[in-house]
């Protein structure tokens, strides 16, 4: 957390927060889902001296803004951590003395090139040469492109050199990091001894002072990789013993710049300490911007503040989820916003819930109920191909979004809207409506168009909830009826049902997006 927050810090919340909502649709009763600002180190200490502003109220304005986002866009956490908390430097000194009580910290010389923006020392293999805007050649890292500088110092030093059989064993399951290539990655980098060599955690506090004291030595700040890392812990409940409930996490989400840190240091911390890693990690890719990496230096980061006053918050969670995918960089261009939200938000979605709900084809303002006398006209091709599809949906579905591969699930929700809006059409209730003769086969066009939307609804709360709300409330579904194991029996594998009255309300699910 040195600046306001991005697309990239946005990305992972929405990831989480789906995950997260997705689980309790199944019926996870007791949940922690947490999130929040690492406010500590040498970068913060610059971005607040640049700002003129006094340490404490930089980061308070700056965590205001993180949360005040997560807020807007739906991010239903349970816990906002900031590591500035007094509870937090108790989780982090207590954390500390395990490690060294166990043995796995000693003190020593390390010197290296530094990354402070990064935050770690390189290795001459992770590190490039270029010319800098002086003119003059200069090292920066390979990975971020950030300039490092020649280091020499006195610090606690981790033996990460110790844990390389531990974290081979951890790693041997293939769904512990997914997806797969990022797994390998791990793999390839704890059989790398030069990066599996101890590591520093500690600097000395008359270069880091914004920072959690070593404890018994004021001398030395604790490296802010492990002072941030510690939060989980401290989520749990940590250090007191009540946190064995909560630990250890079943799924963290984190970005691949970070993959390092949560993949190789933290589980070796943790296994040092004598607790458990985490049961699985998500590692996600990042996002060019109009085919160009995001930086401030080219001026494209893309705001999430502004996004959400052009495309609103459900409509950037949507295209966030839609086209991130975790295996390989997304592209964002305010074109392809627009032309995602307007297909299938306002057209695919929105377009049909209007129509199957508006006067001119139902008078009666209702949800007509599944009748058995019409169970012949289920066996049309049109409707028998959107009844297998929409029986076959919701396992499909579900399997995606435990994986968090949450663009298949949209993928296959938008193909049954689209088959859907088909059958629709193909069917033209605003013809049958004309003739009372026609009325069982009309409710029943209606029925099997609202029965899709319905299921889609329930699905689709984990992507975009405000919409999905406006949506089930229009088709009148009862708010204890929101379940995903409500979504079965579906109407046709029961031989009961009820016609009940839809809202009465104006429902505009999603407004098209003028292209400018």
């Amino acid at each position: 957390m040195r600046d306001i927050p991005s697309q990239y810090s946005q990305h992972s919340a929405v990831i989480a927060d789906a995950s997260h909502r997705f689980h309790r649709l199944l019926g996870c009763e007791r949940s922690i889902f947490s999130t929040g600002t690492d406010e500590h180190g040498t970068k913060i200490q610059e971005a607040a001296a640049k700002a003129k502003m006094q340490l404490p109220q930089y980061c308070h304005n700056i965590s205001r803004q993180y949360e005040n986002l997560f807020q807007h866009y739906d991010i239903l956490y349970t816990d906002f951590i900031r590591t500035t908390e007094e509870k937090h430097e108790k989780a982090v000194s207590h954390f500390w003395d395990s490690l060294k009580s166990n043995g796995y910290i000693y003190s020593g010389n390390y010197s290296g090139w530094y990354c402070v923006p990064d935050e770690q020392f390189l290795s001459e293999n992770h590190l490039k040469e270029e010319r800098g805007q002086d003119g003059k050649i200069h090292k920066v890292s390979i990975e971020s492109g950030y300039p490092v500088q020649w280091t020499q110092e006195q610090n606690y030093m981790f033996k990460l050199s110790s844990f390389q059989e531990d974290l081979i064993h951890w790693l041997k399951d293939d769904k512990v990091v997914q997806p797969a290539k990022f797994c390998q990655q791990l793999r390839n980098w704890v059989l790398d001894a030069e990066l599996l060599q101890d590591v520093s955690v500690s600097r000395p506090s008359s270069r880091v002072h914004w920072g959690i004291a070593v404890p018994g030595d004021p001398s030395q700040t604790v490296y802010v990789w492990l002072d941030a890392l510690v939060n989980y812990l401290t989520v749990a409940g940590y250090p007191h013993s009540s946190f064995v409930q909560n630990w250890p996490p079943d799924l963290q989400v984190v970005g691949k710049d970070i993959l390092k840190f949560h993949g190789v240091y933290w589980p070796a911390f943790l296994i040092a300490a004598g607790l458990e890693p985490p049961r699985a990690l998500f590692c996600h890719s990042h996002w060019t911007v109009d085919g160009e990496k995001m930086s401030k230096s080219k001026g494209n980061v893309v705001d999430p503040v502004t996004c959400m006053s052009k495309f609103t918050s459900s409509g950037l969670r949507y295209f966030l989820l839609r086209e991130g995918t975790a295996h390989s960089d997304a592209n964002y261009s305010e074109t392809k916003v627009i032309r995602v939200l307007n297909a299938e938000l306002a057209d695919t979605l929105g377009n049909l819930l209007n129509r199957c709900c508006g006067k001119t084809v139902n008078p009666g303002q209702t949800f007509p109920k599944f009748c058995a006398q019409s169970r012949e006209l289920y066996n049309q091709d049109e409707a028998k191909r959107l009844v297998e599809t929409v029986t076959h949906l919701p396992d499909a579905v579900c399997q995606h979004f435990k994986e968090c591969k949450f663009y298949k699930g949209i993928d296959a929700i938008i193909a049954t809207l689209h088959t859907t809006n088909r059958f629709f059409e193909t069917q033209k209730p605003w013809e049958l409506v004309k003739h009372p003769k026609e009325q069982e086969r009309l409710d029943w066009v209606i029925h099997l168009t609202m029965e899709t939307l319905r299921v889609c609804g329930i699905m689709l709360q984990p992507i975009v909830p405000k919409l999905a709300e406006l949506m089930l409330n229009k088709l009148g579904i009862l708010e204890n009826e929101r379940m995903w194991s409500h979504i079965r029996p579906l109407s046709w594998e029961k031989e009961l049902g009820y016609t009940v009255p839809i809202s009465k309300e104006q429902t505009m699910l999603y407004r098209r997006i003028a292209l400018k």
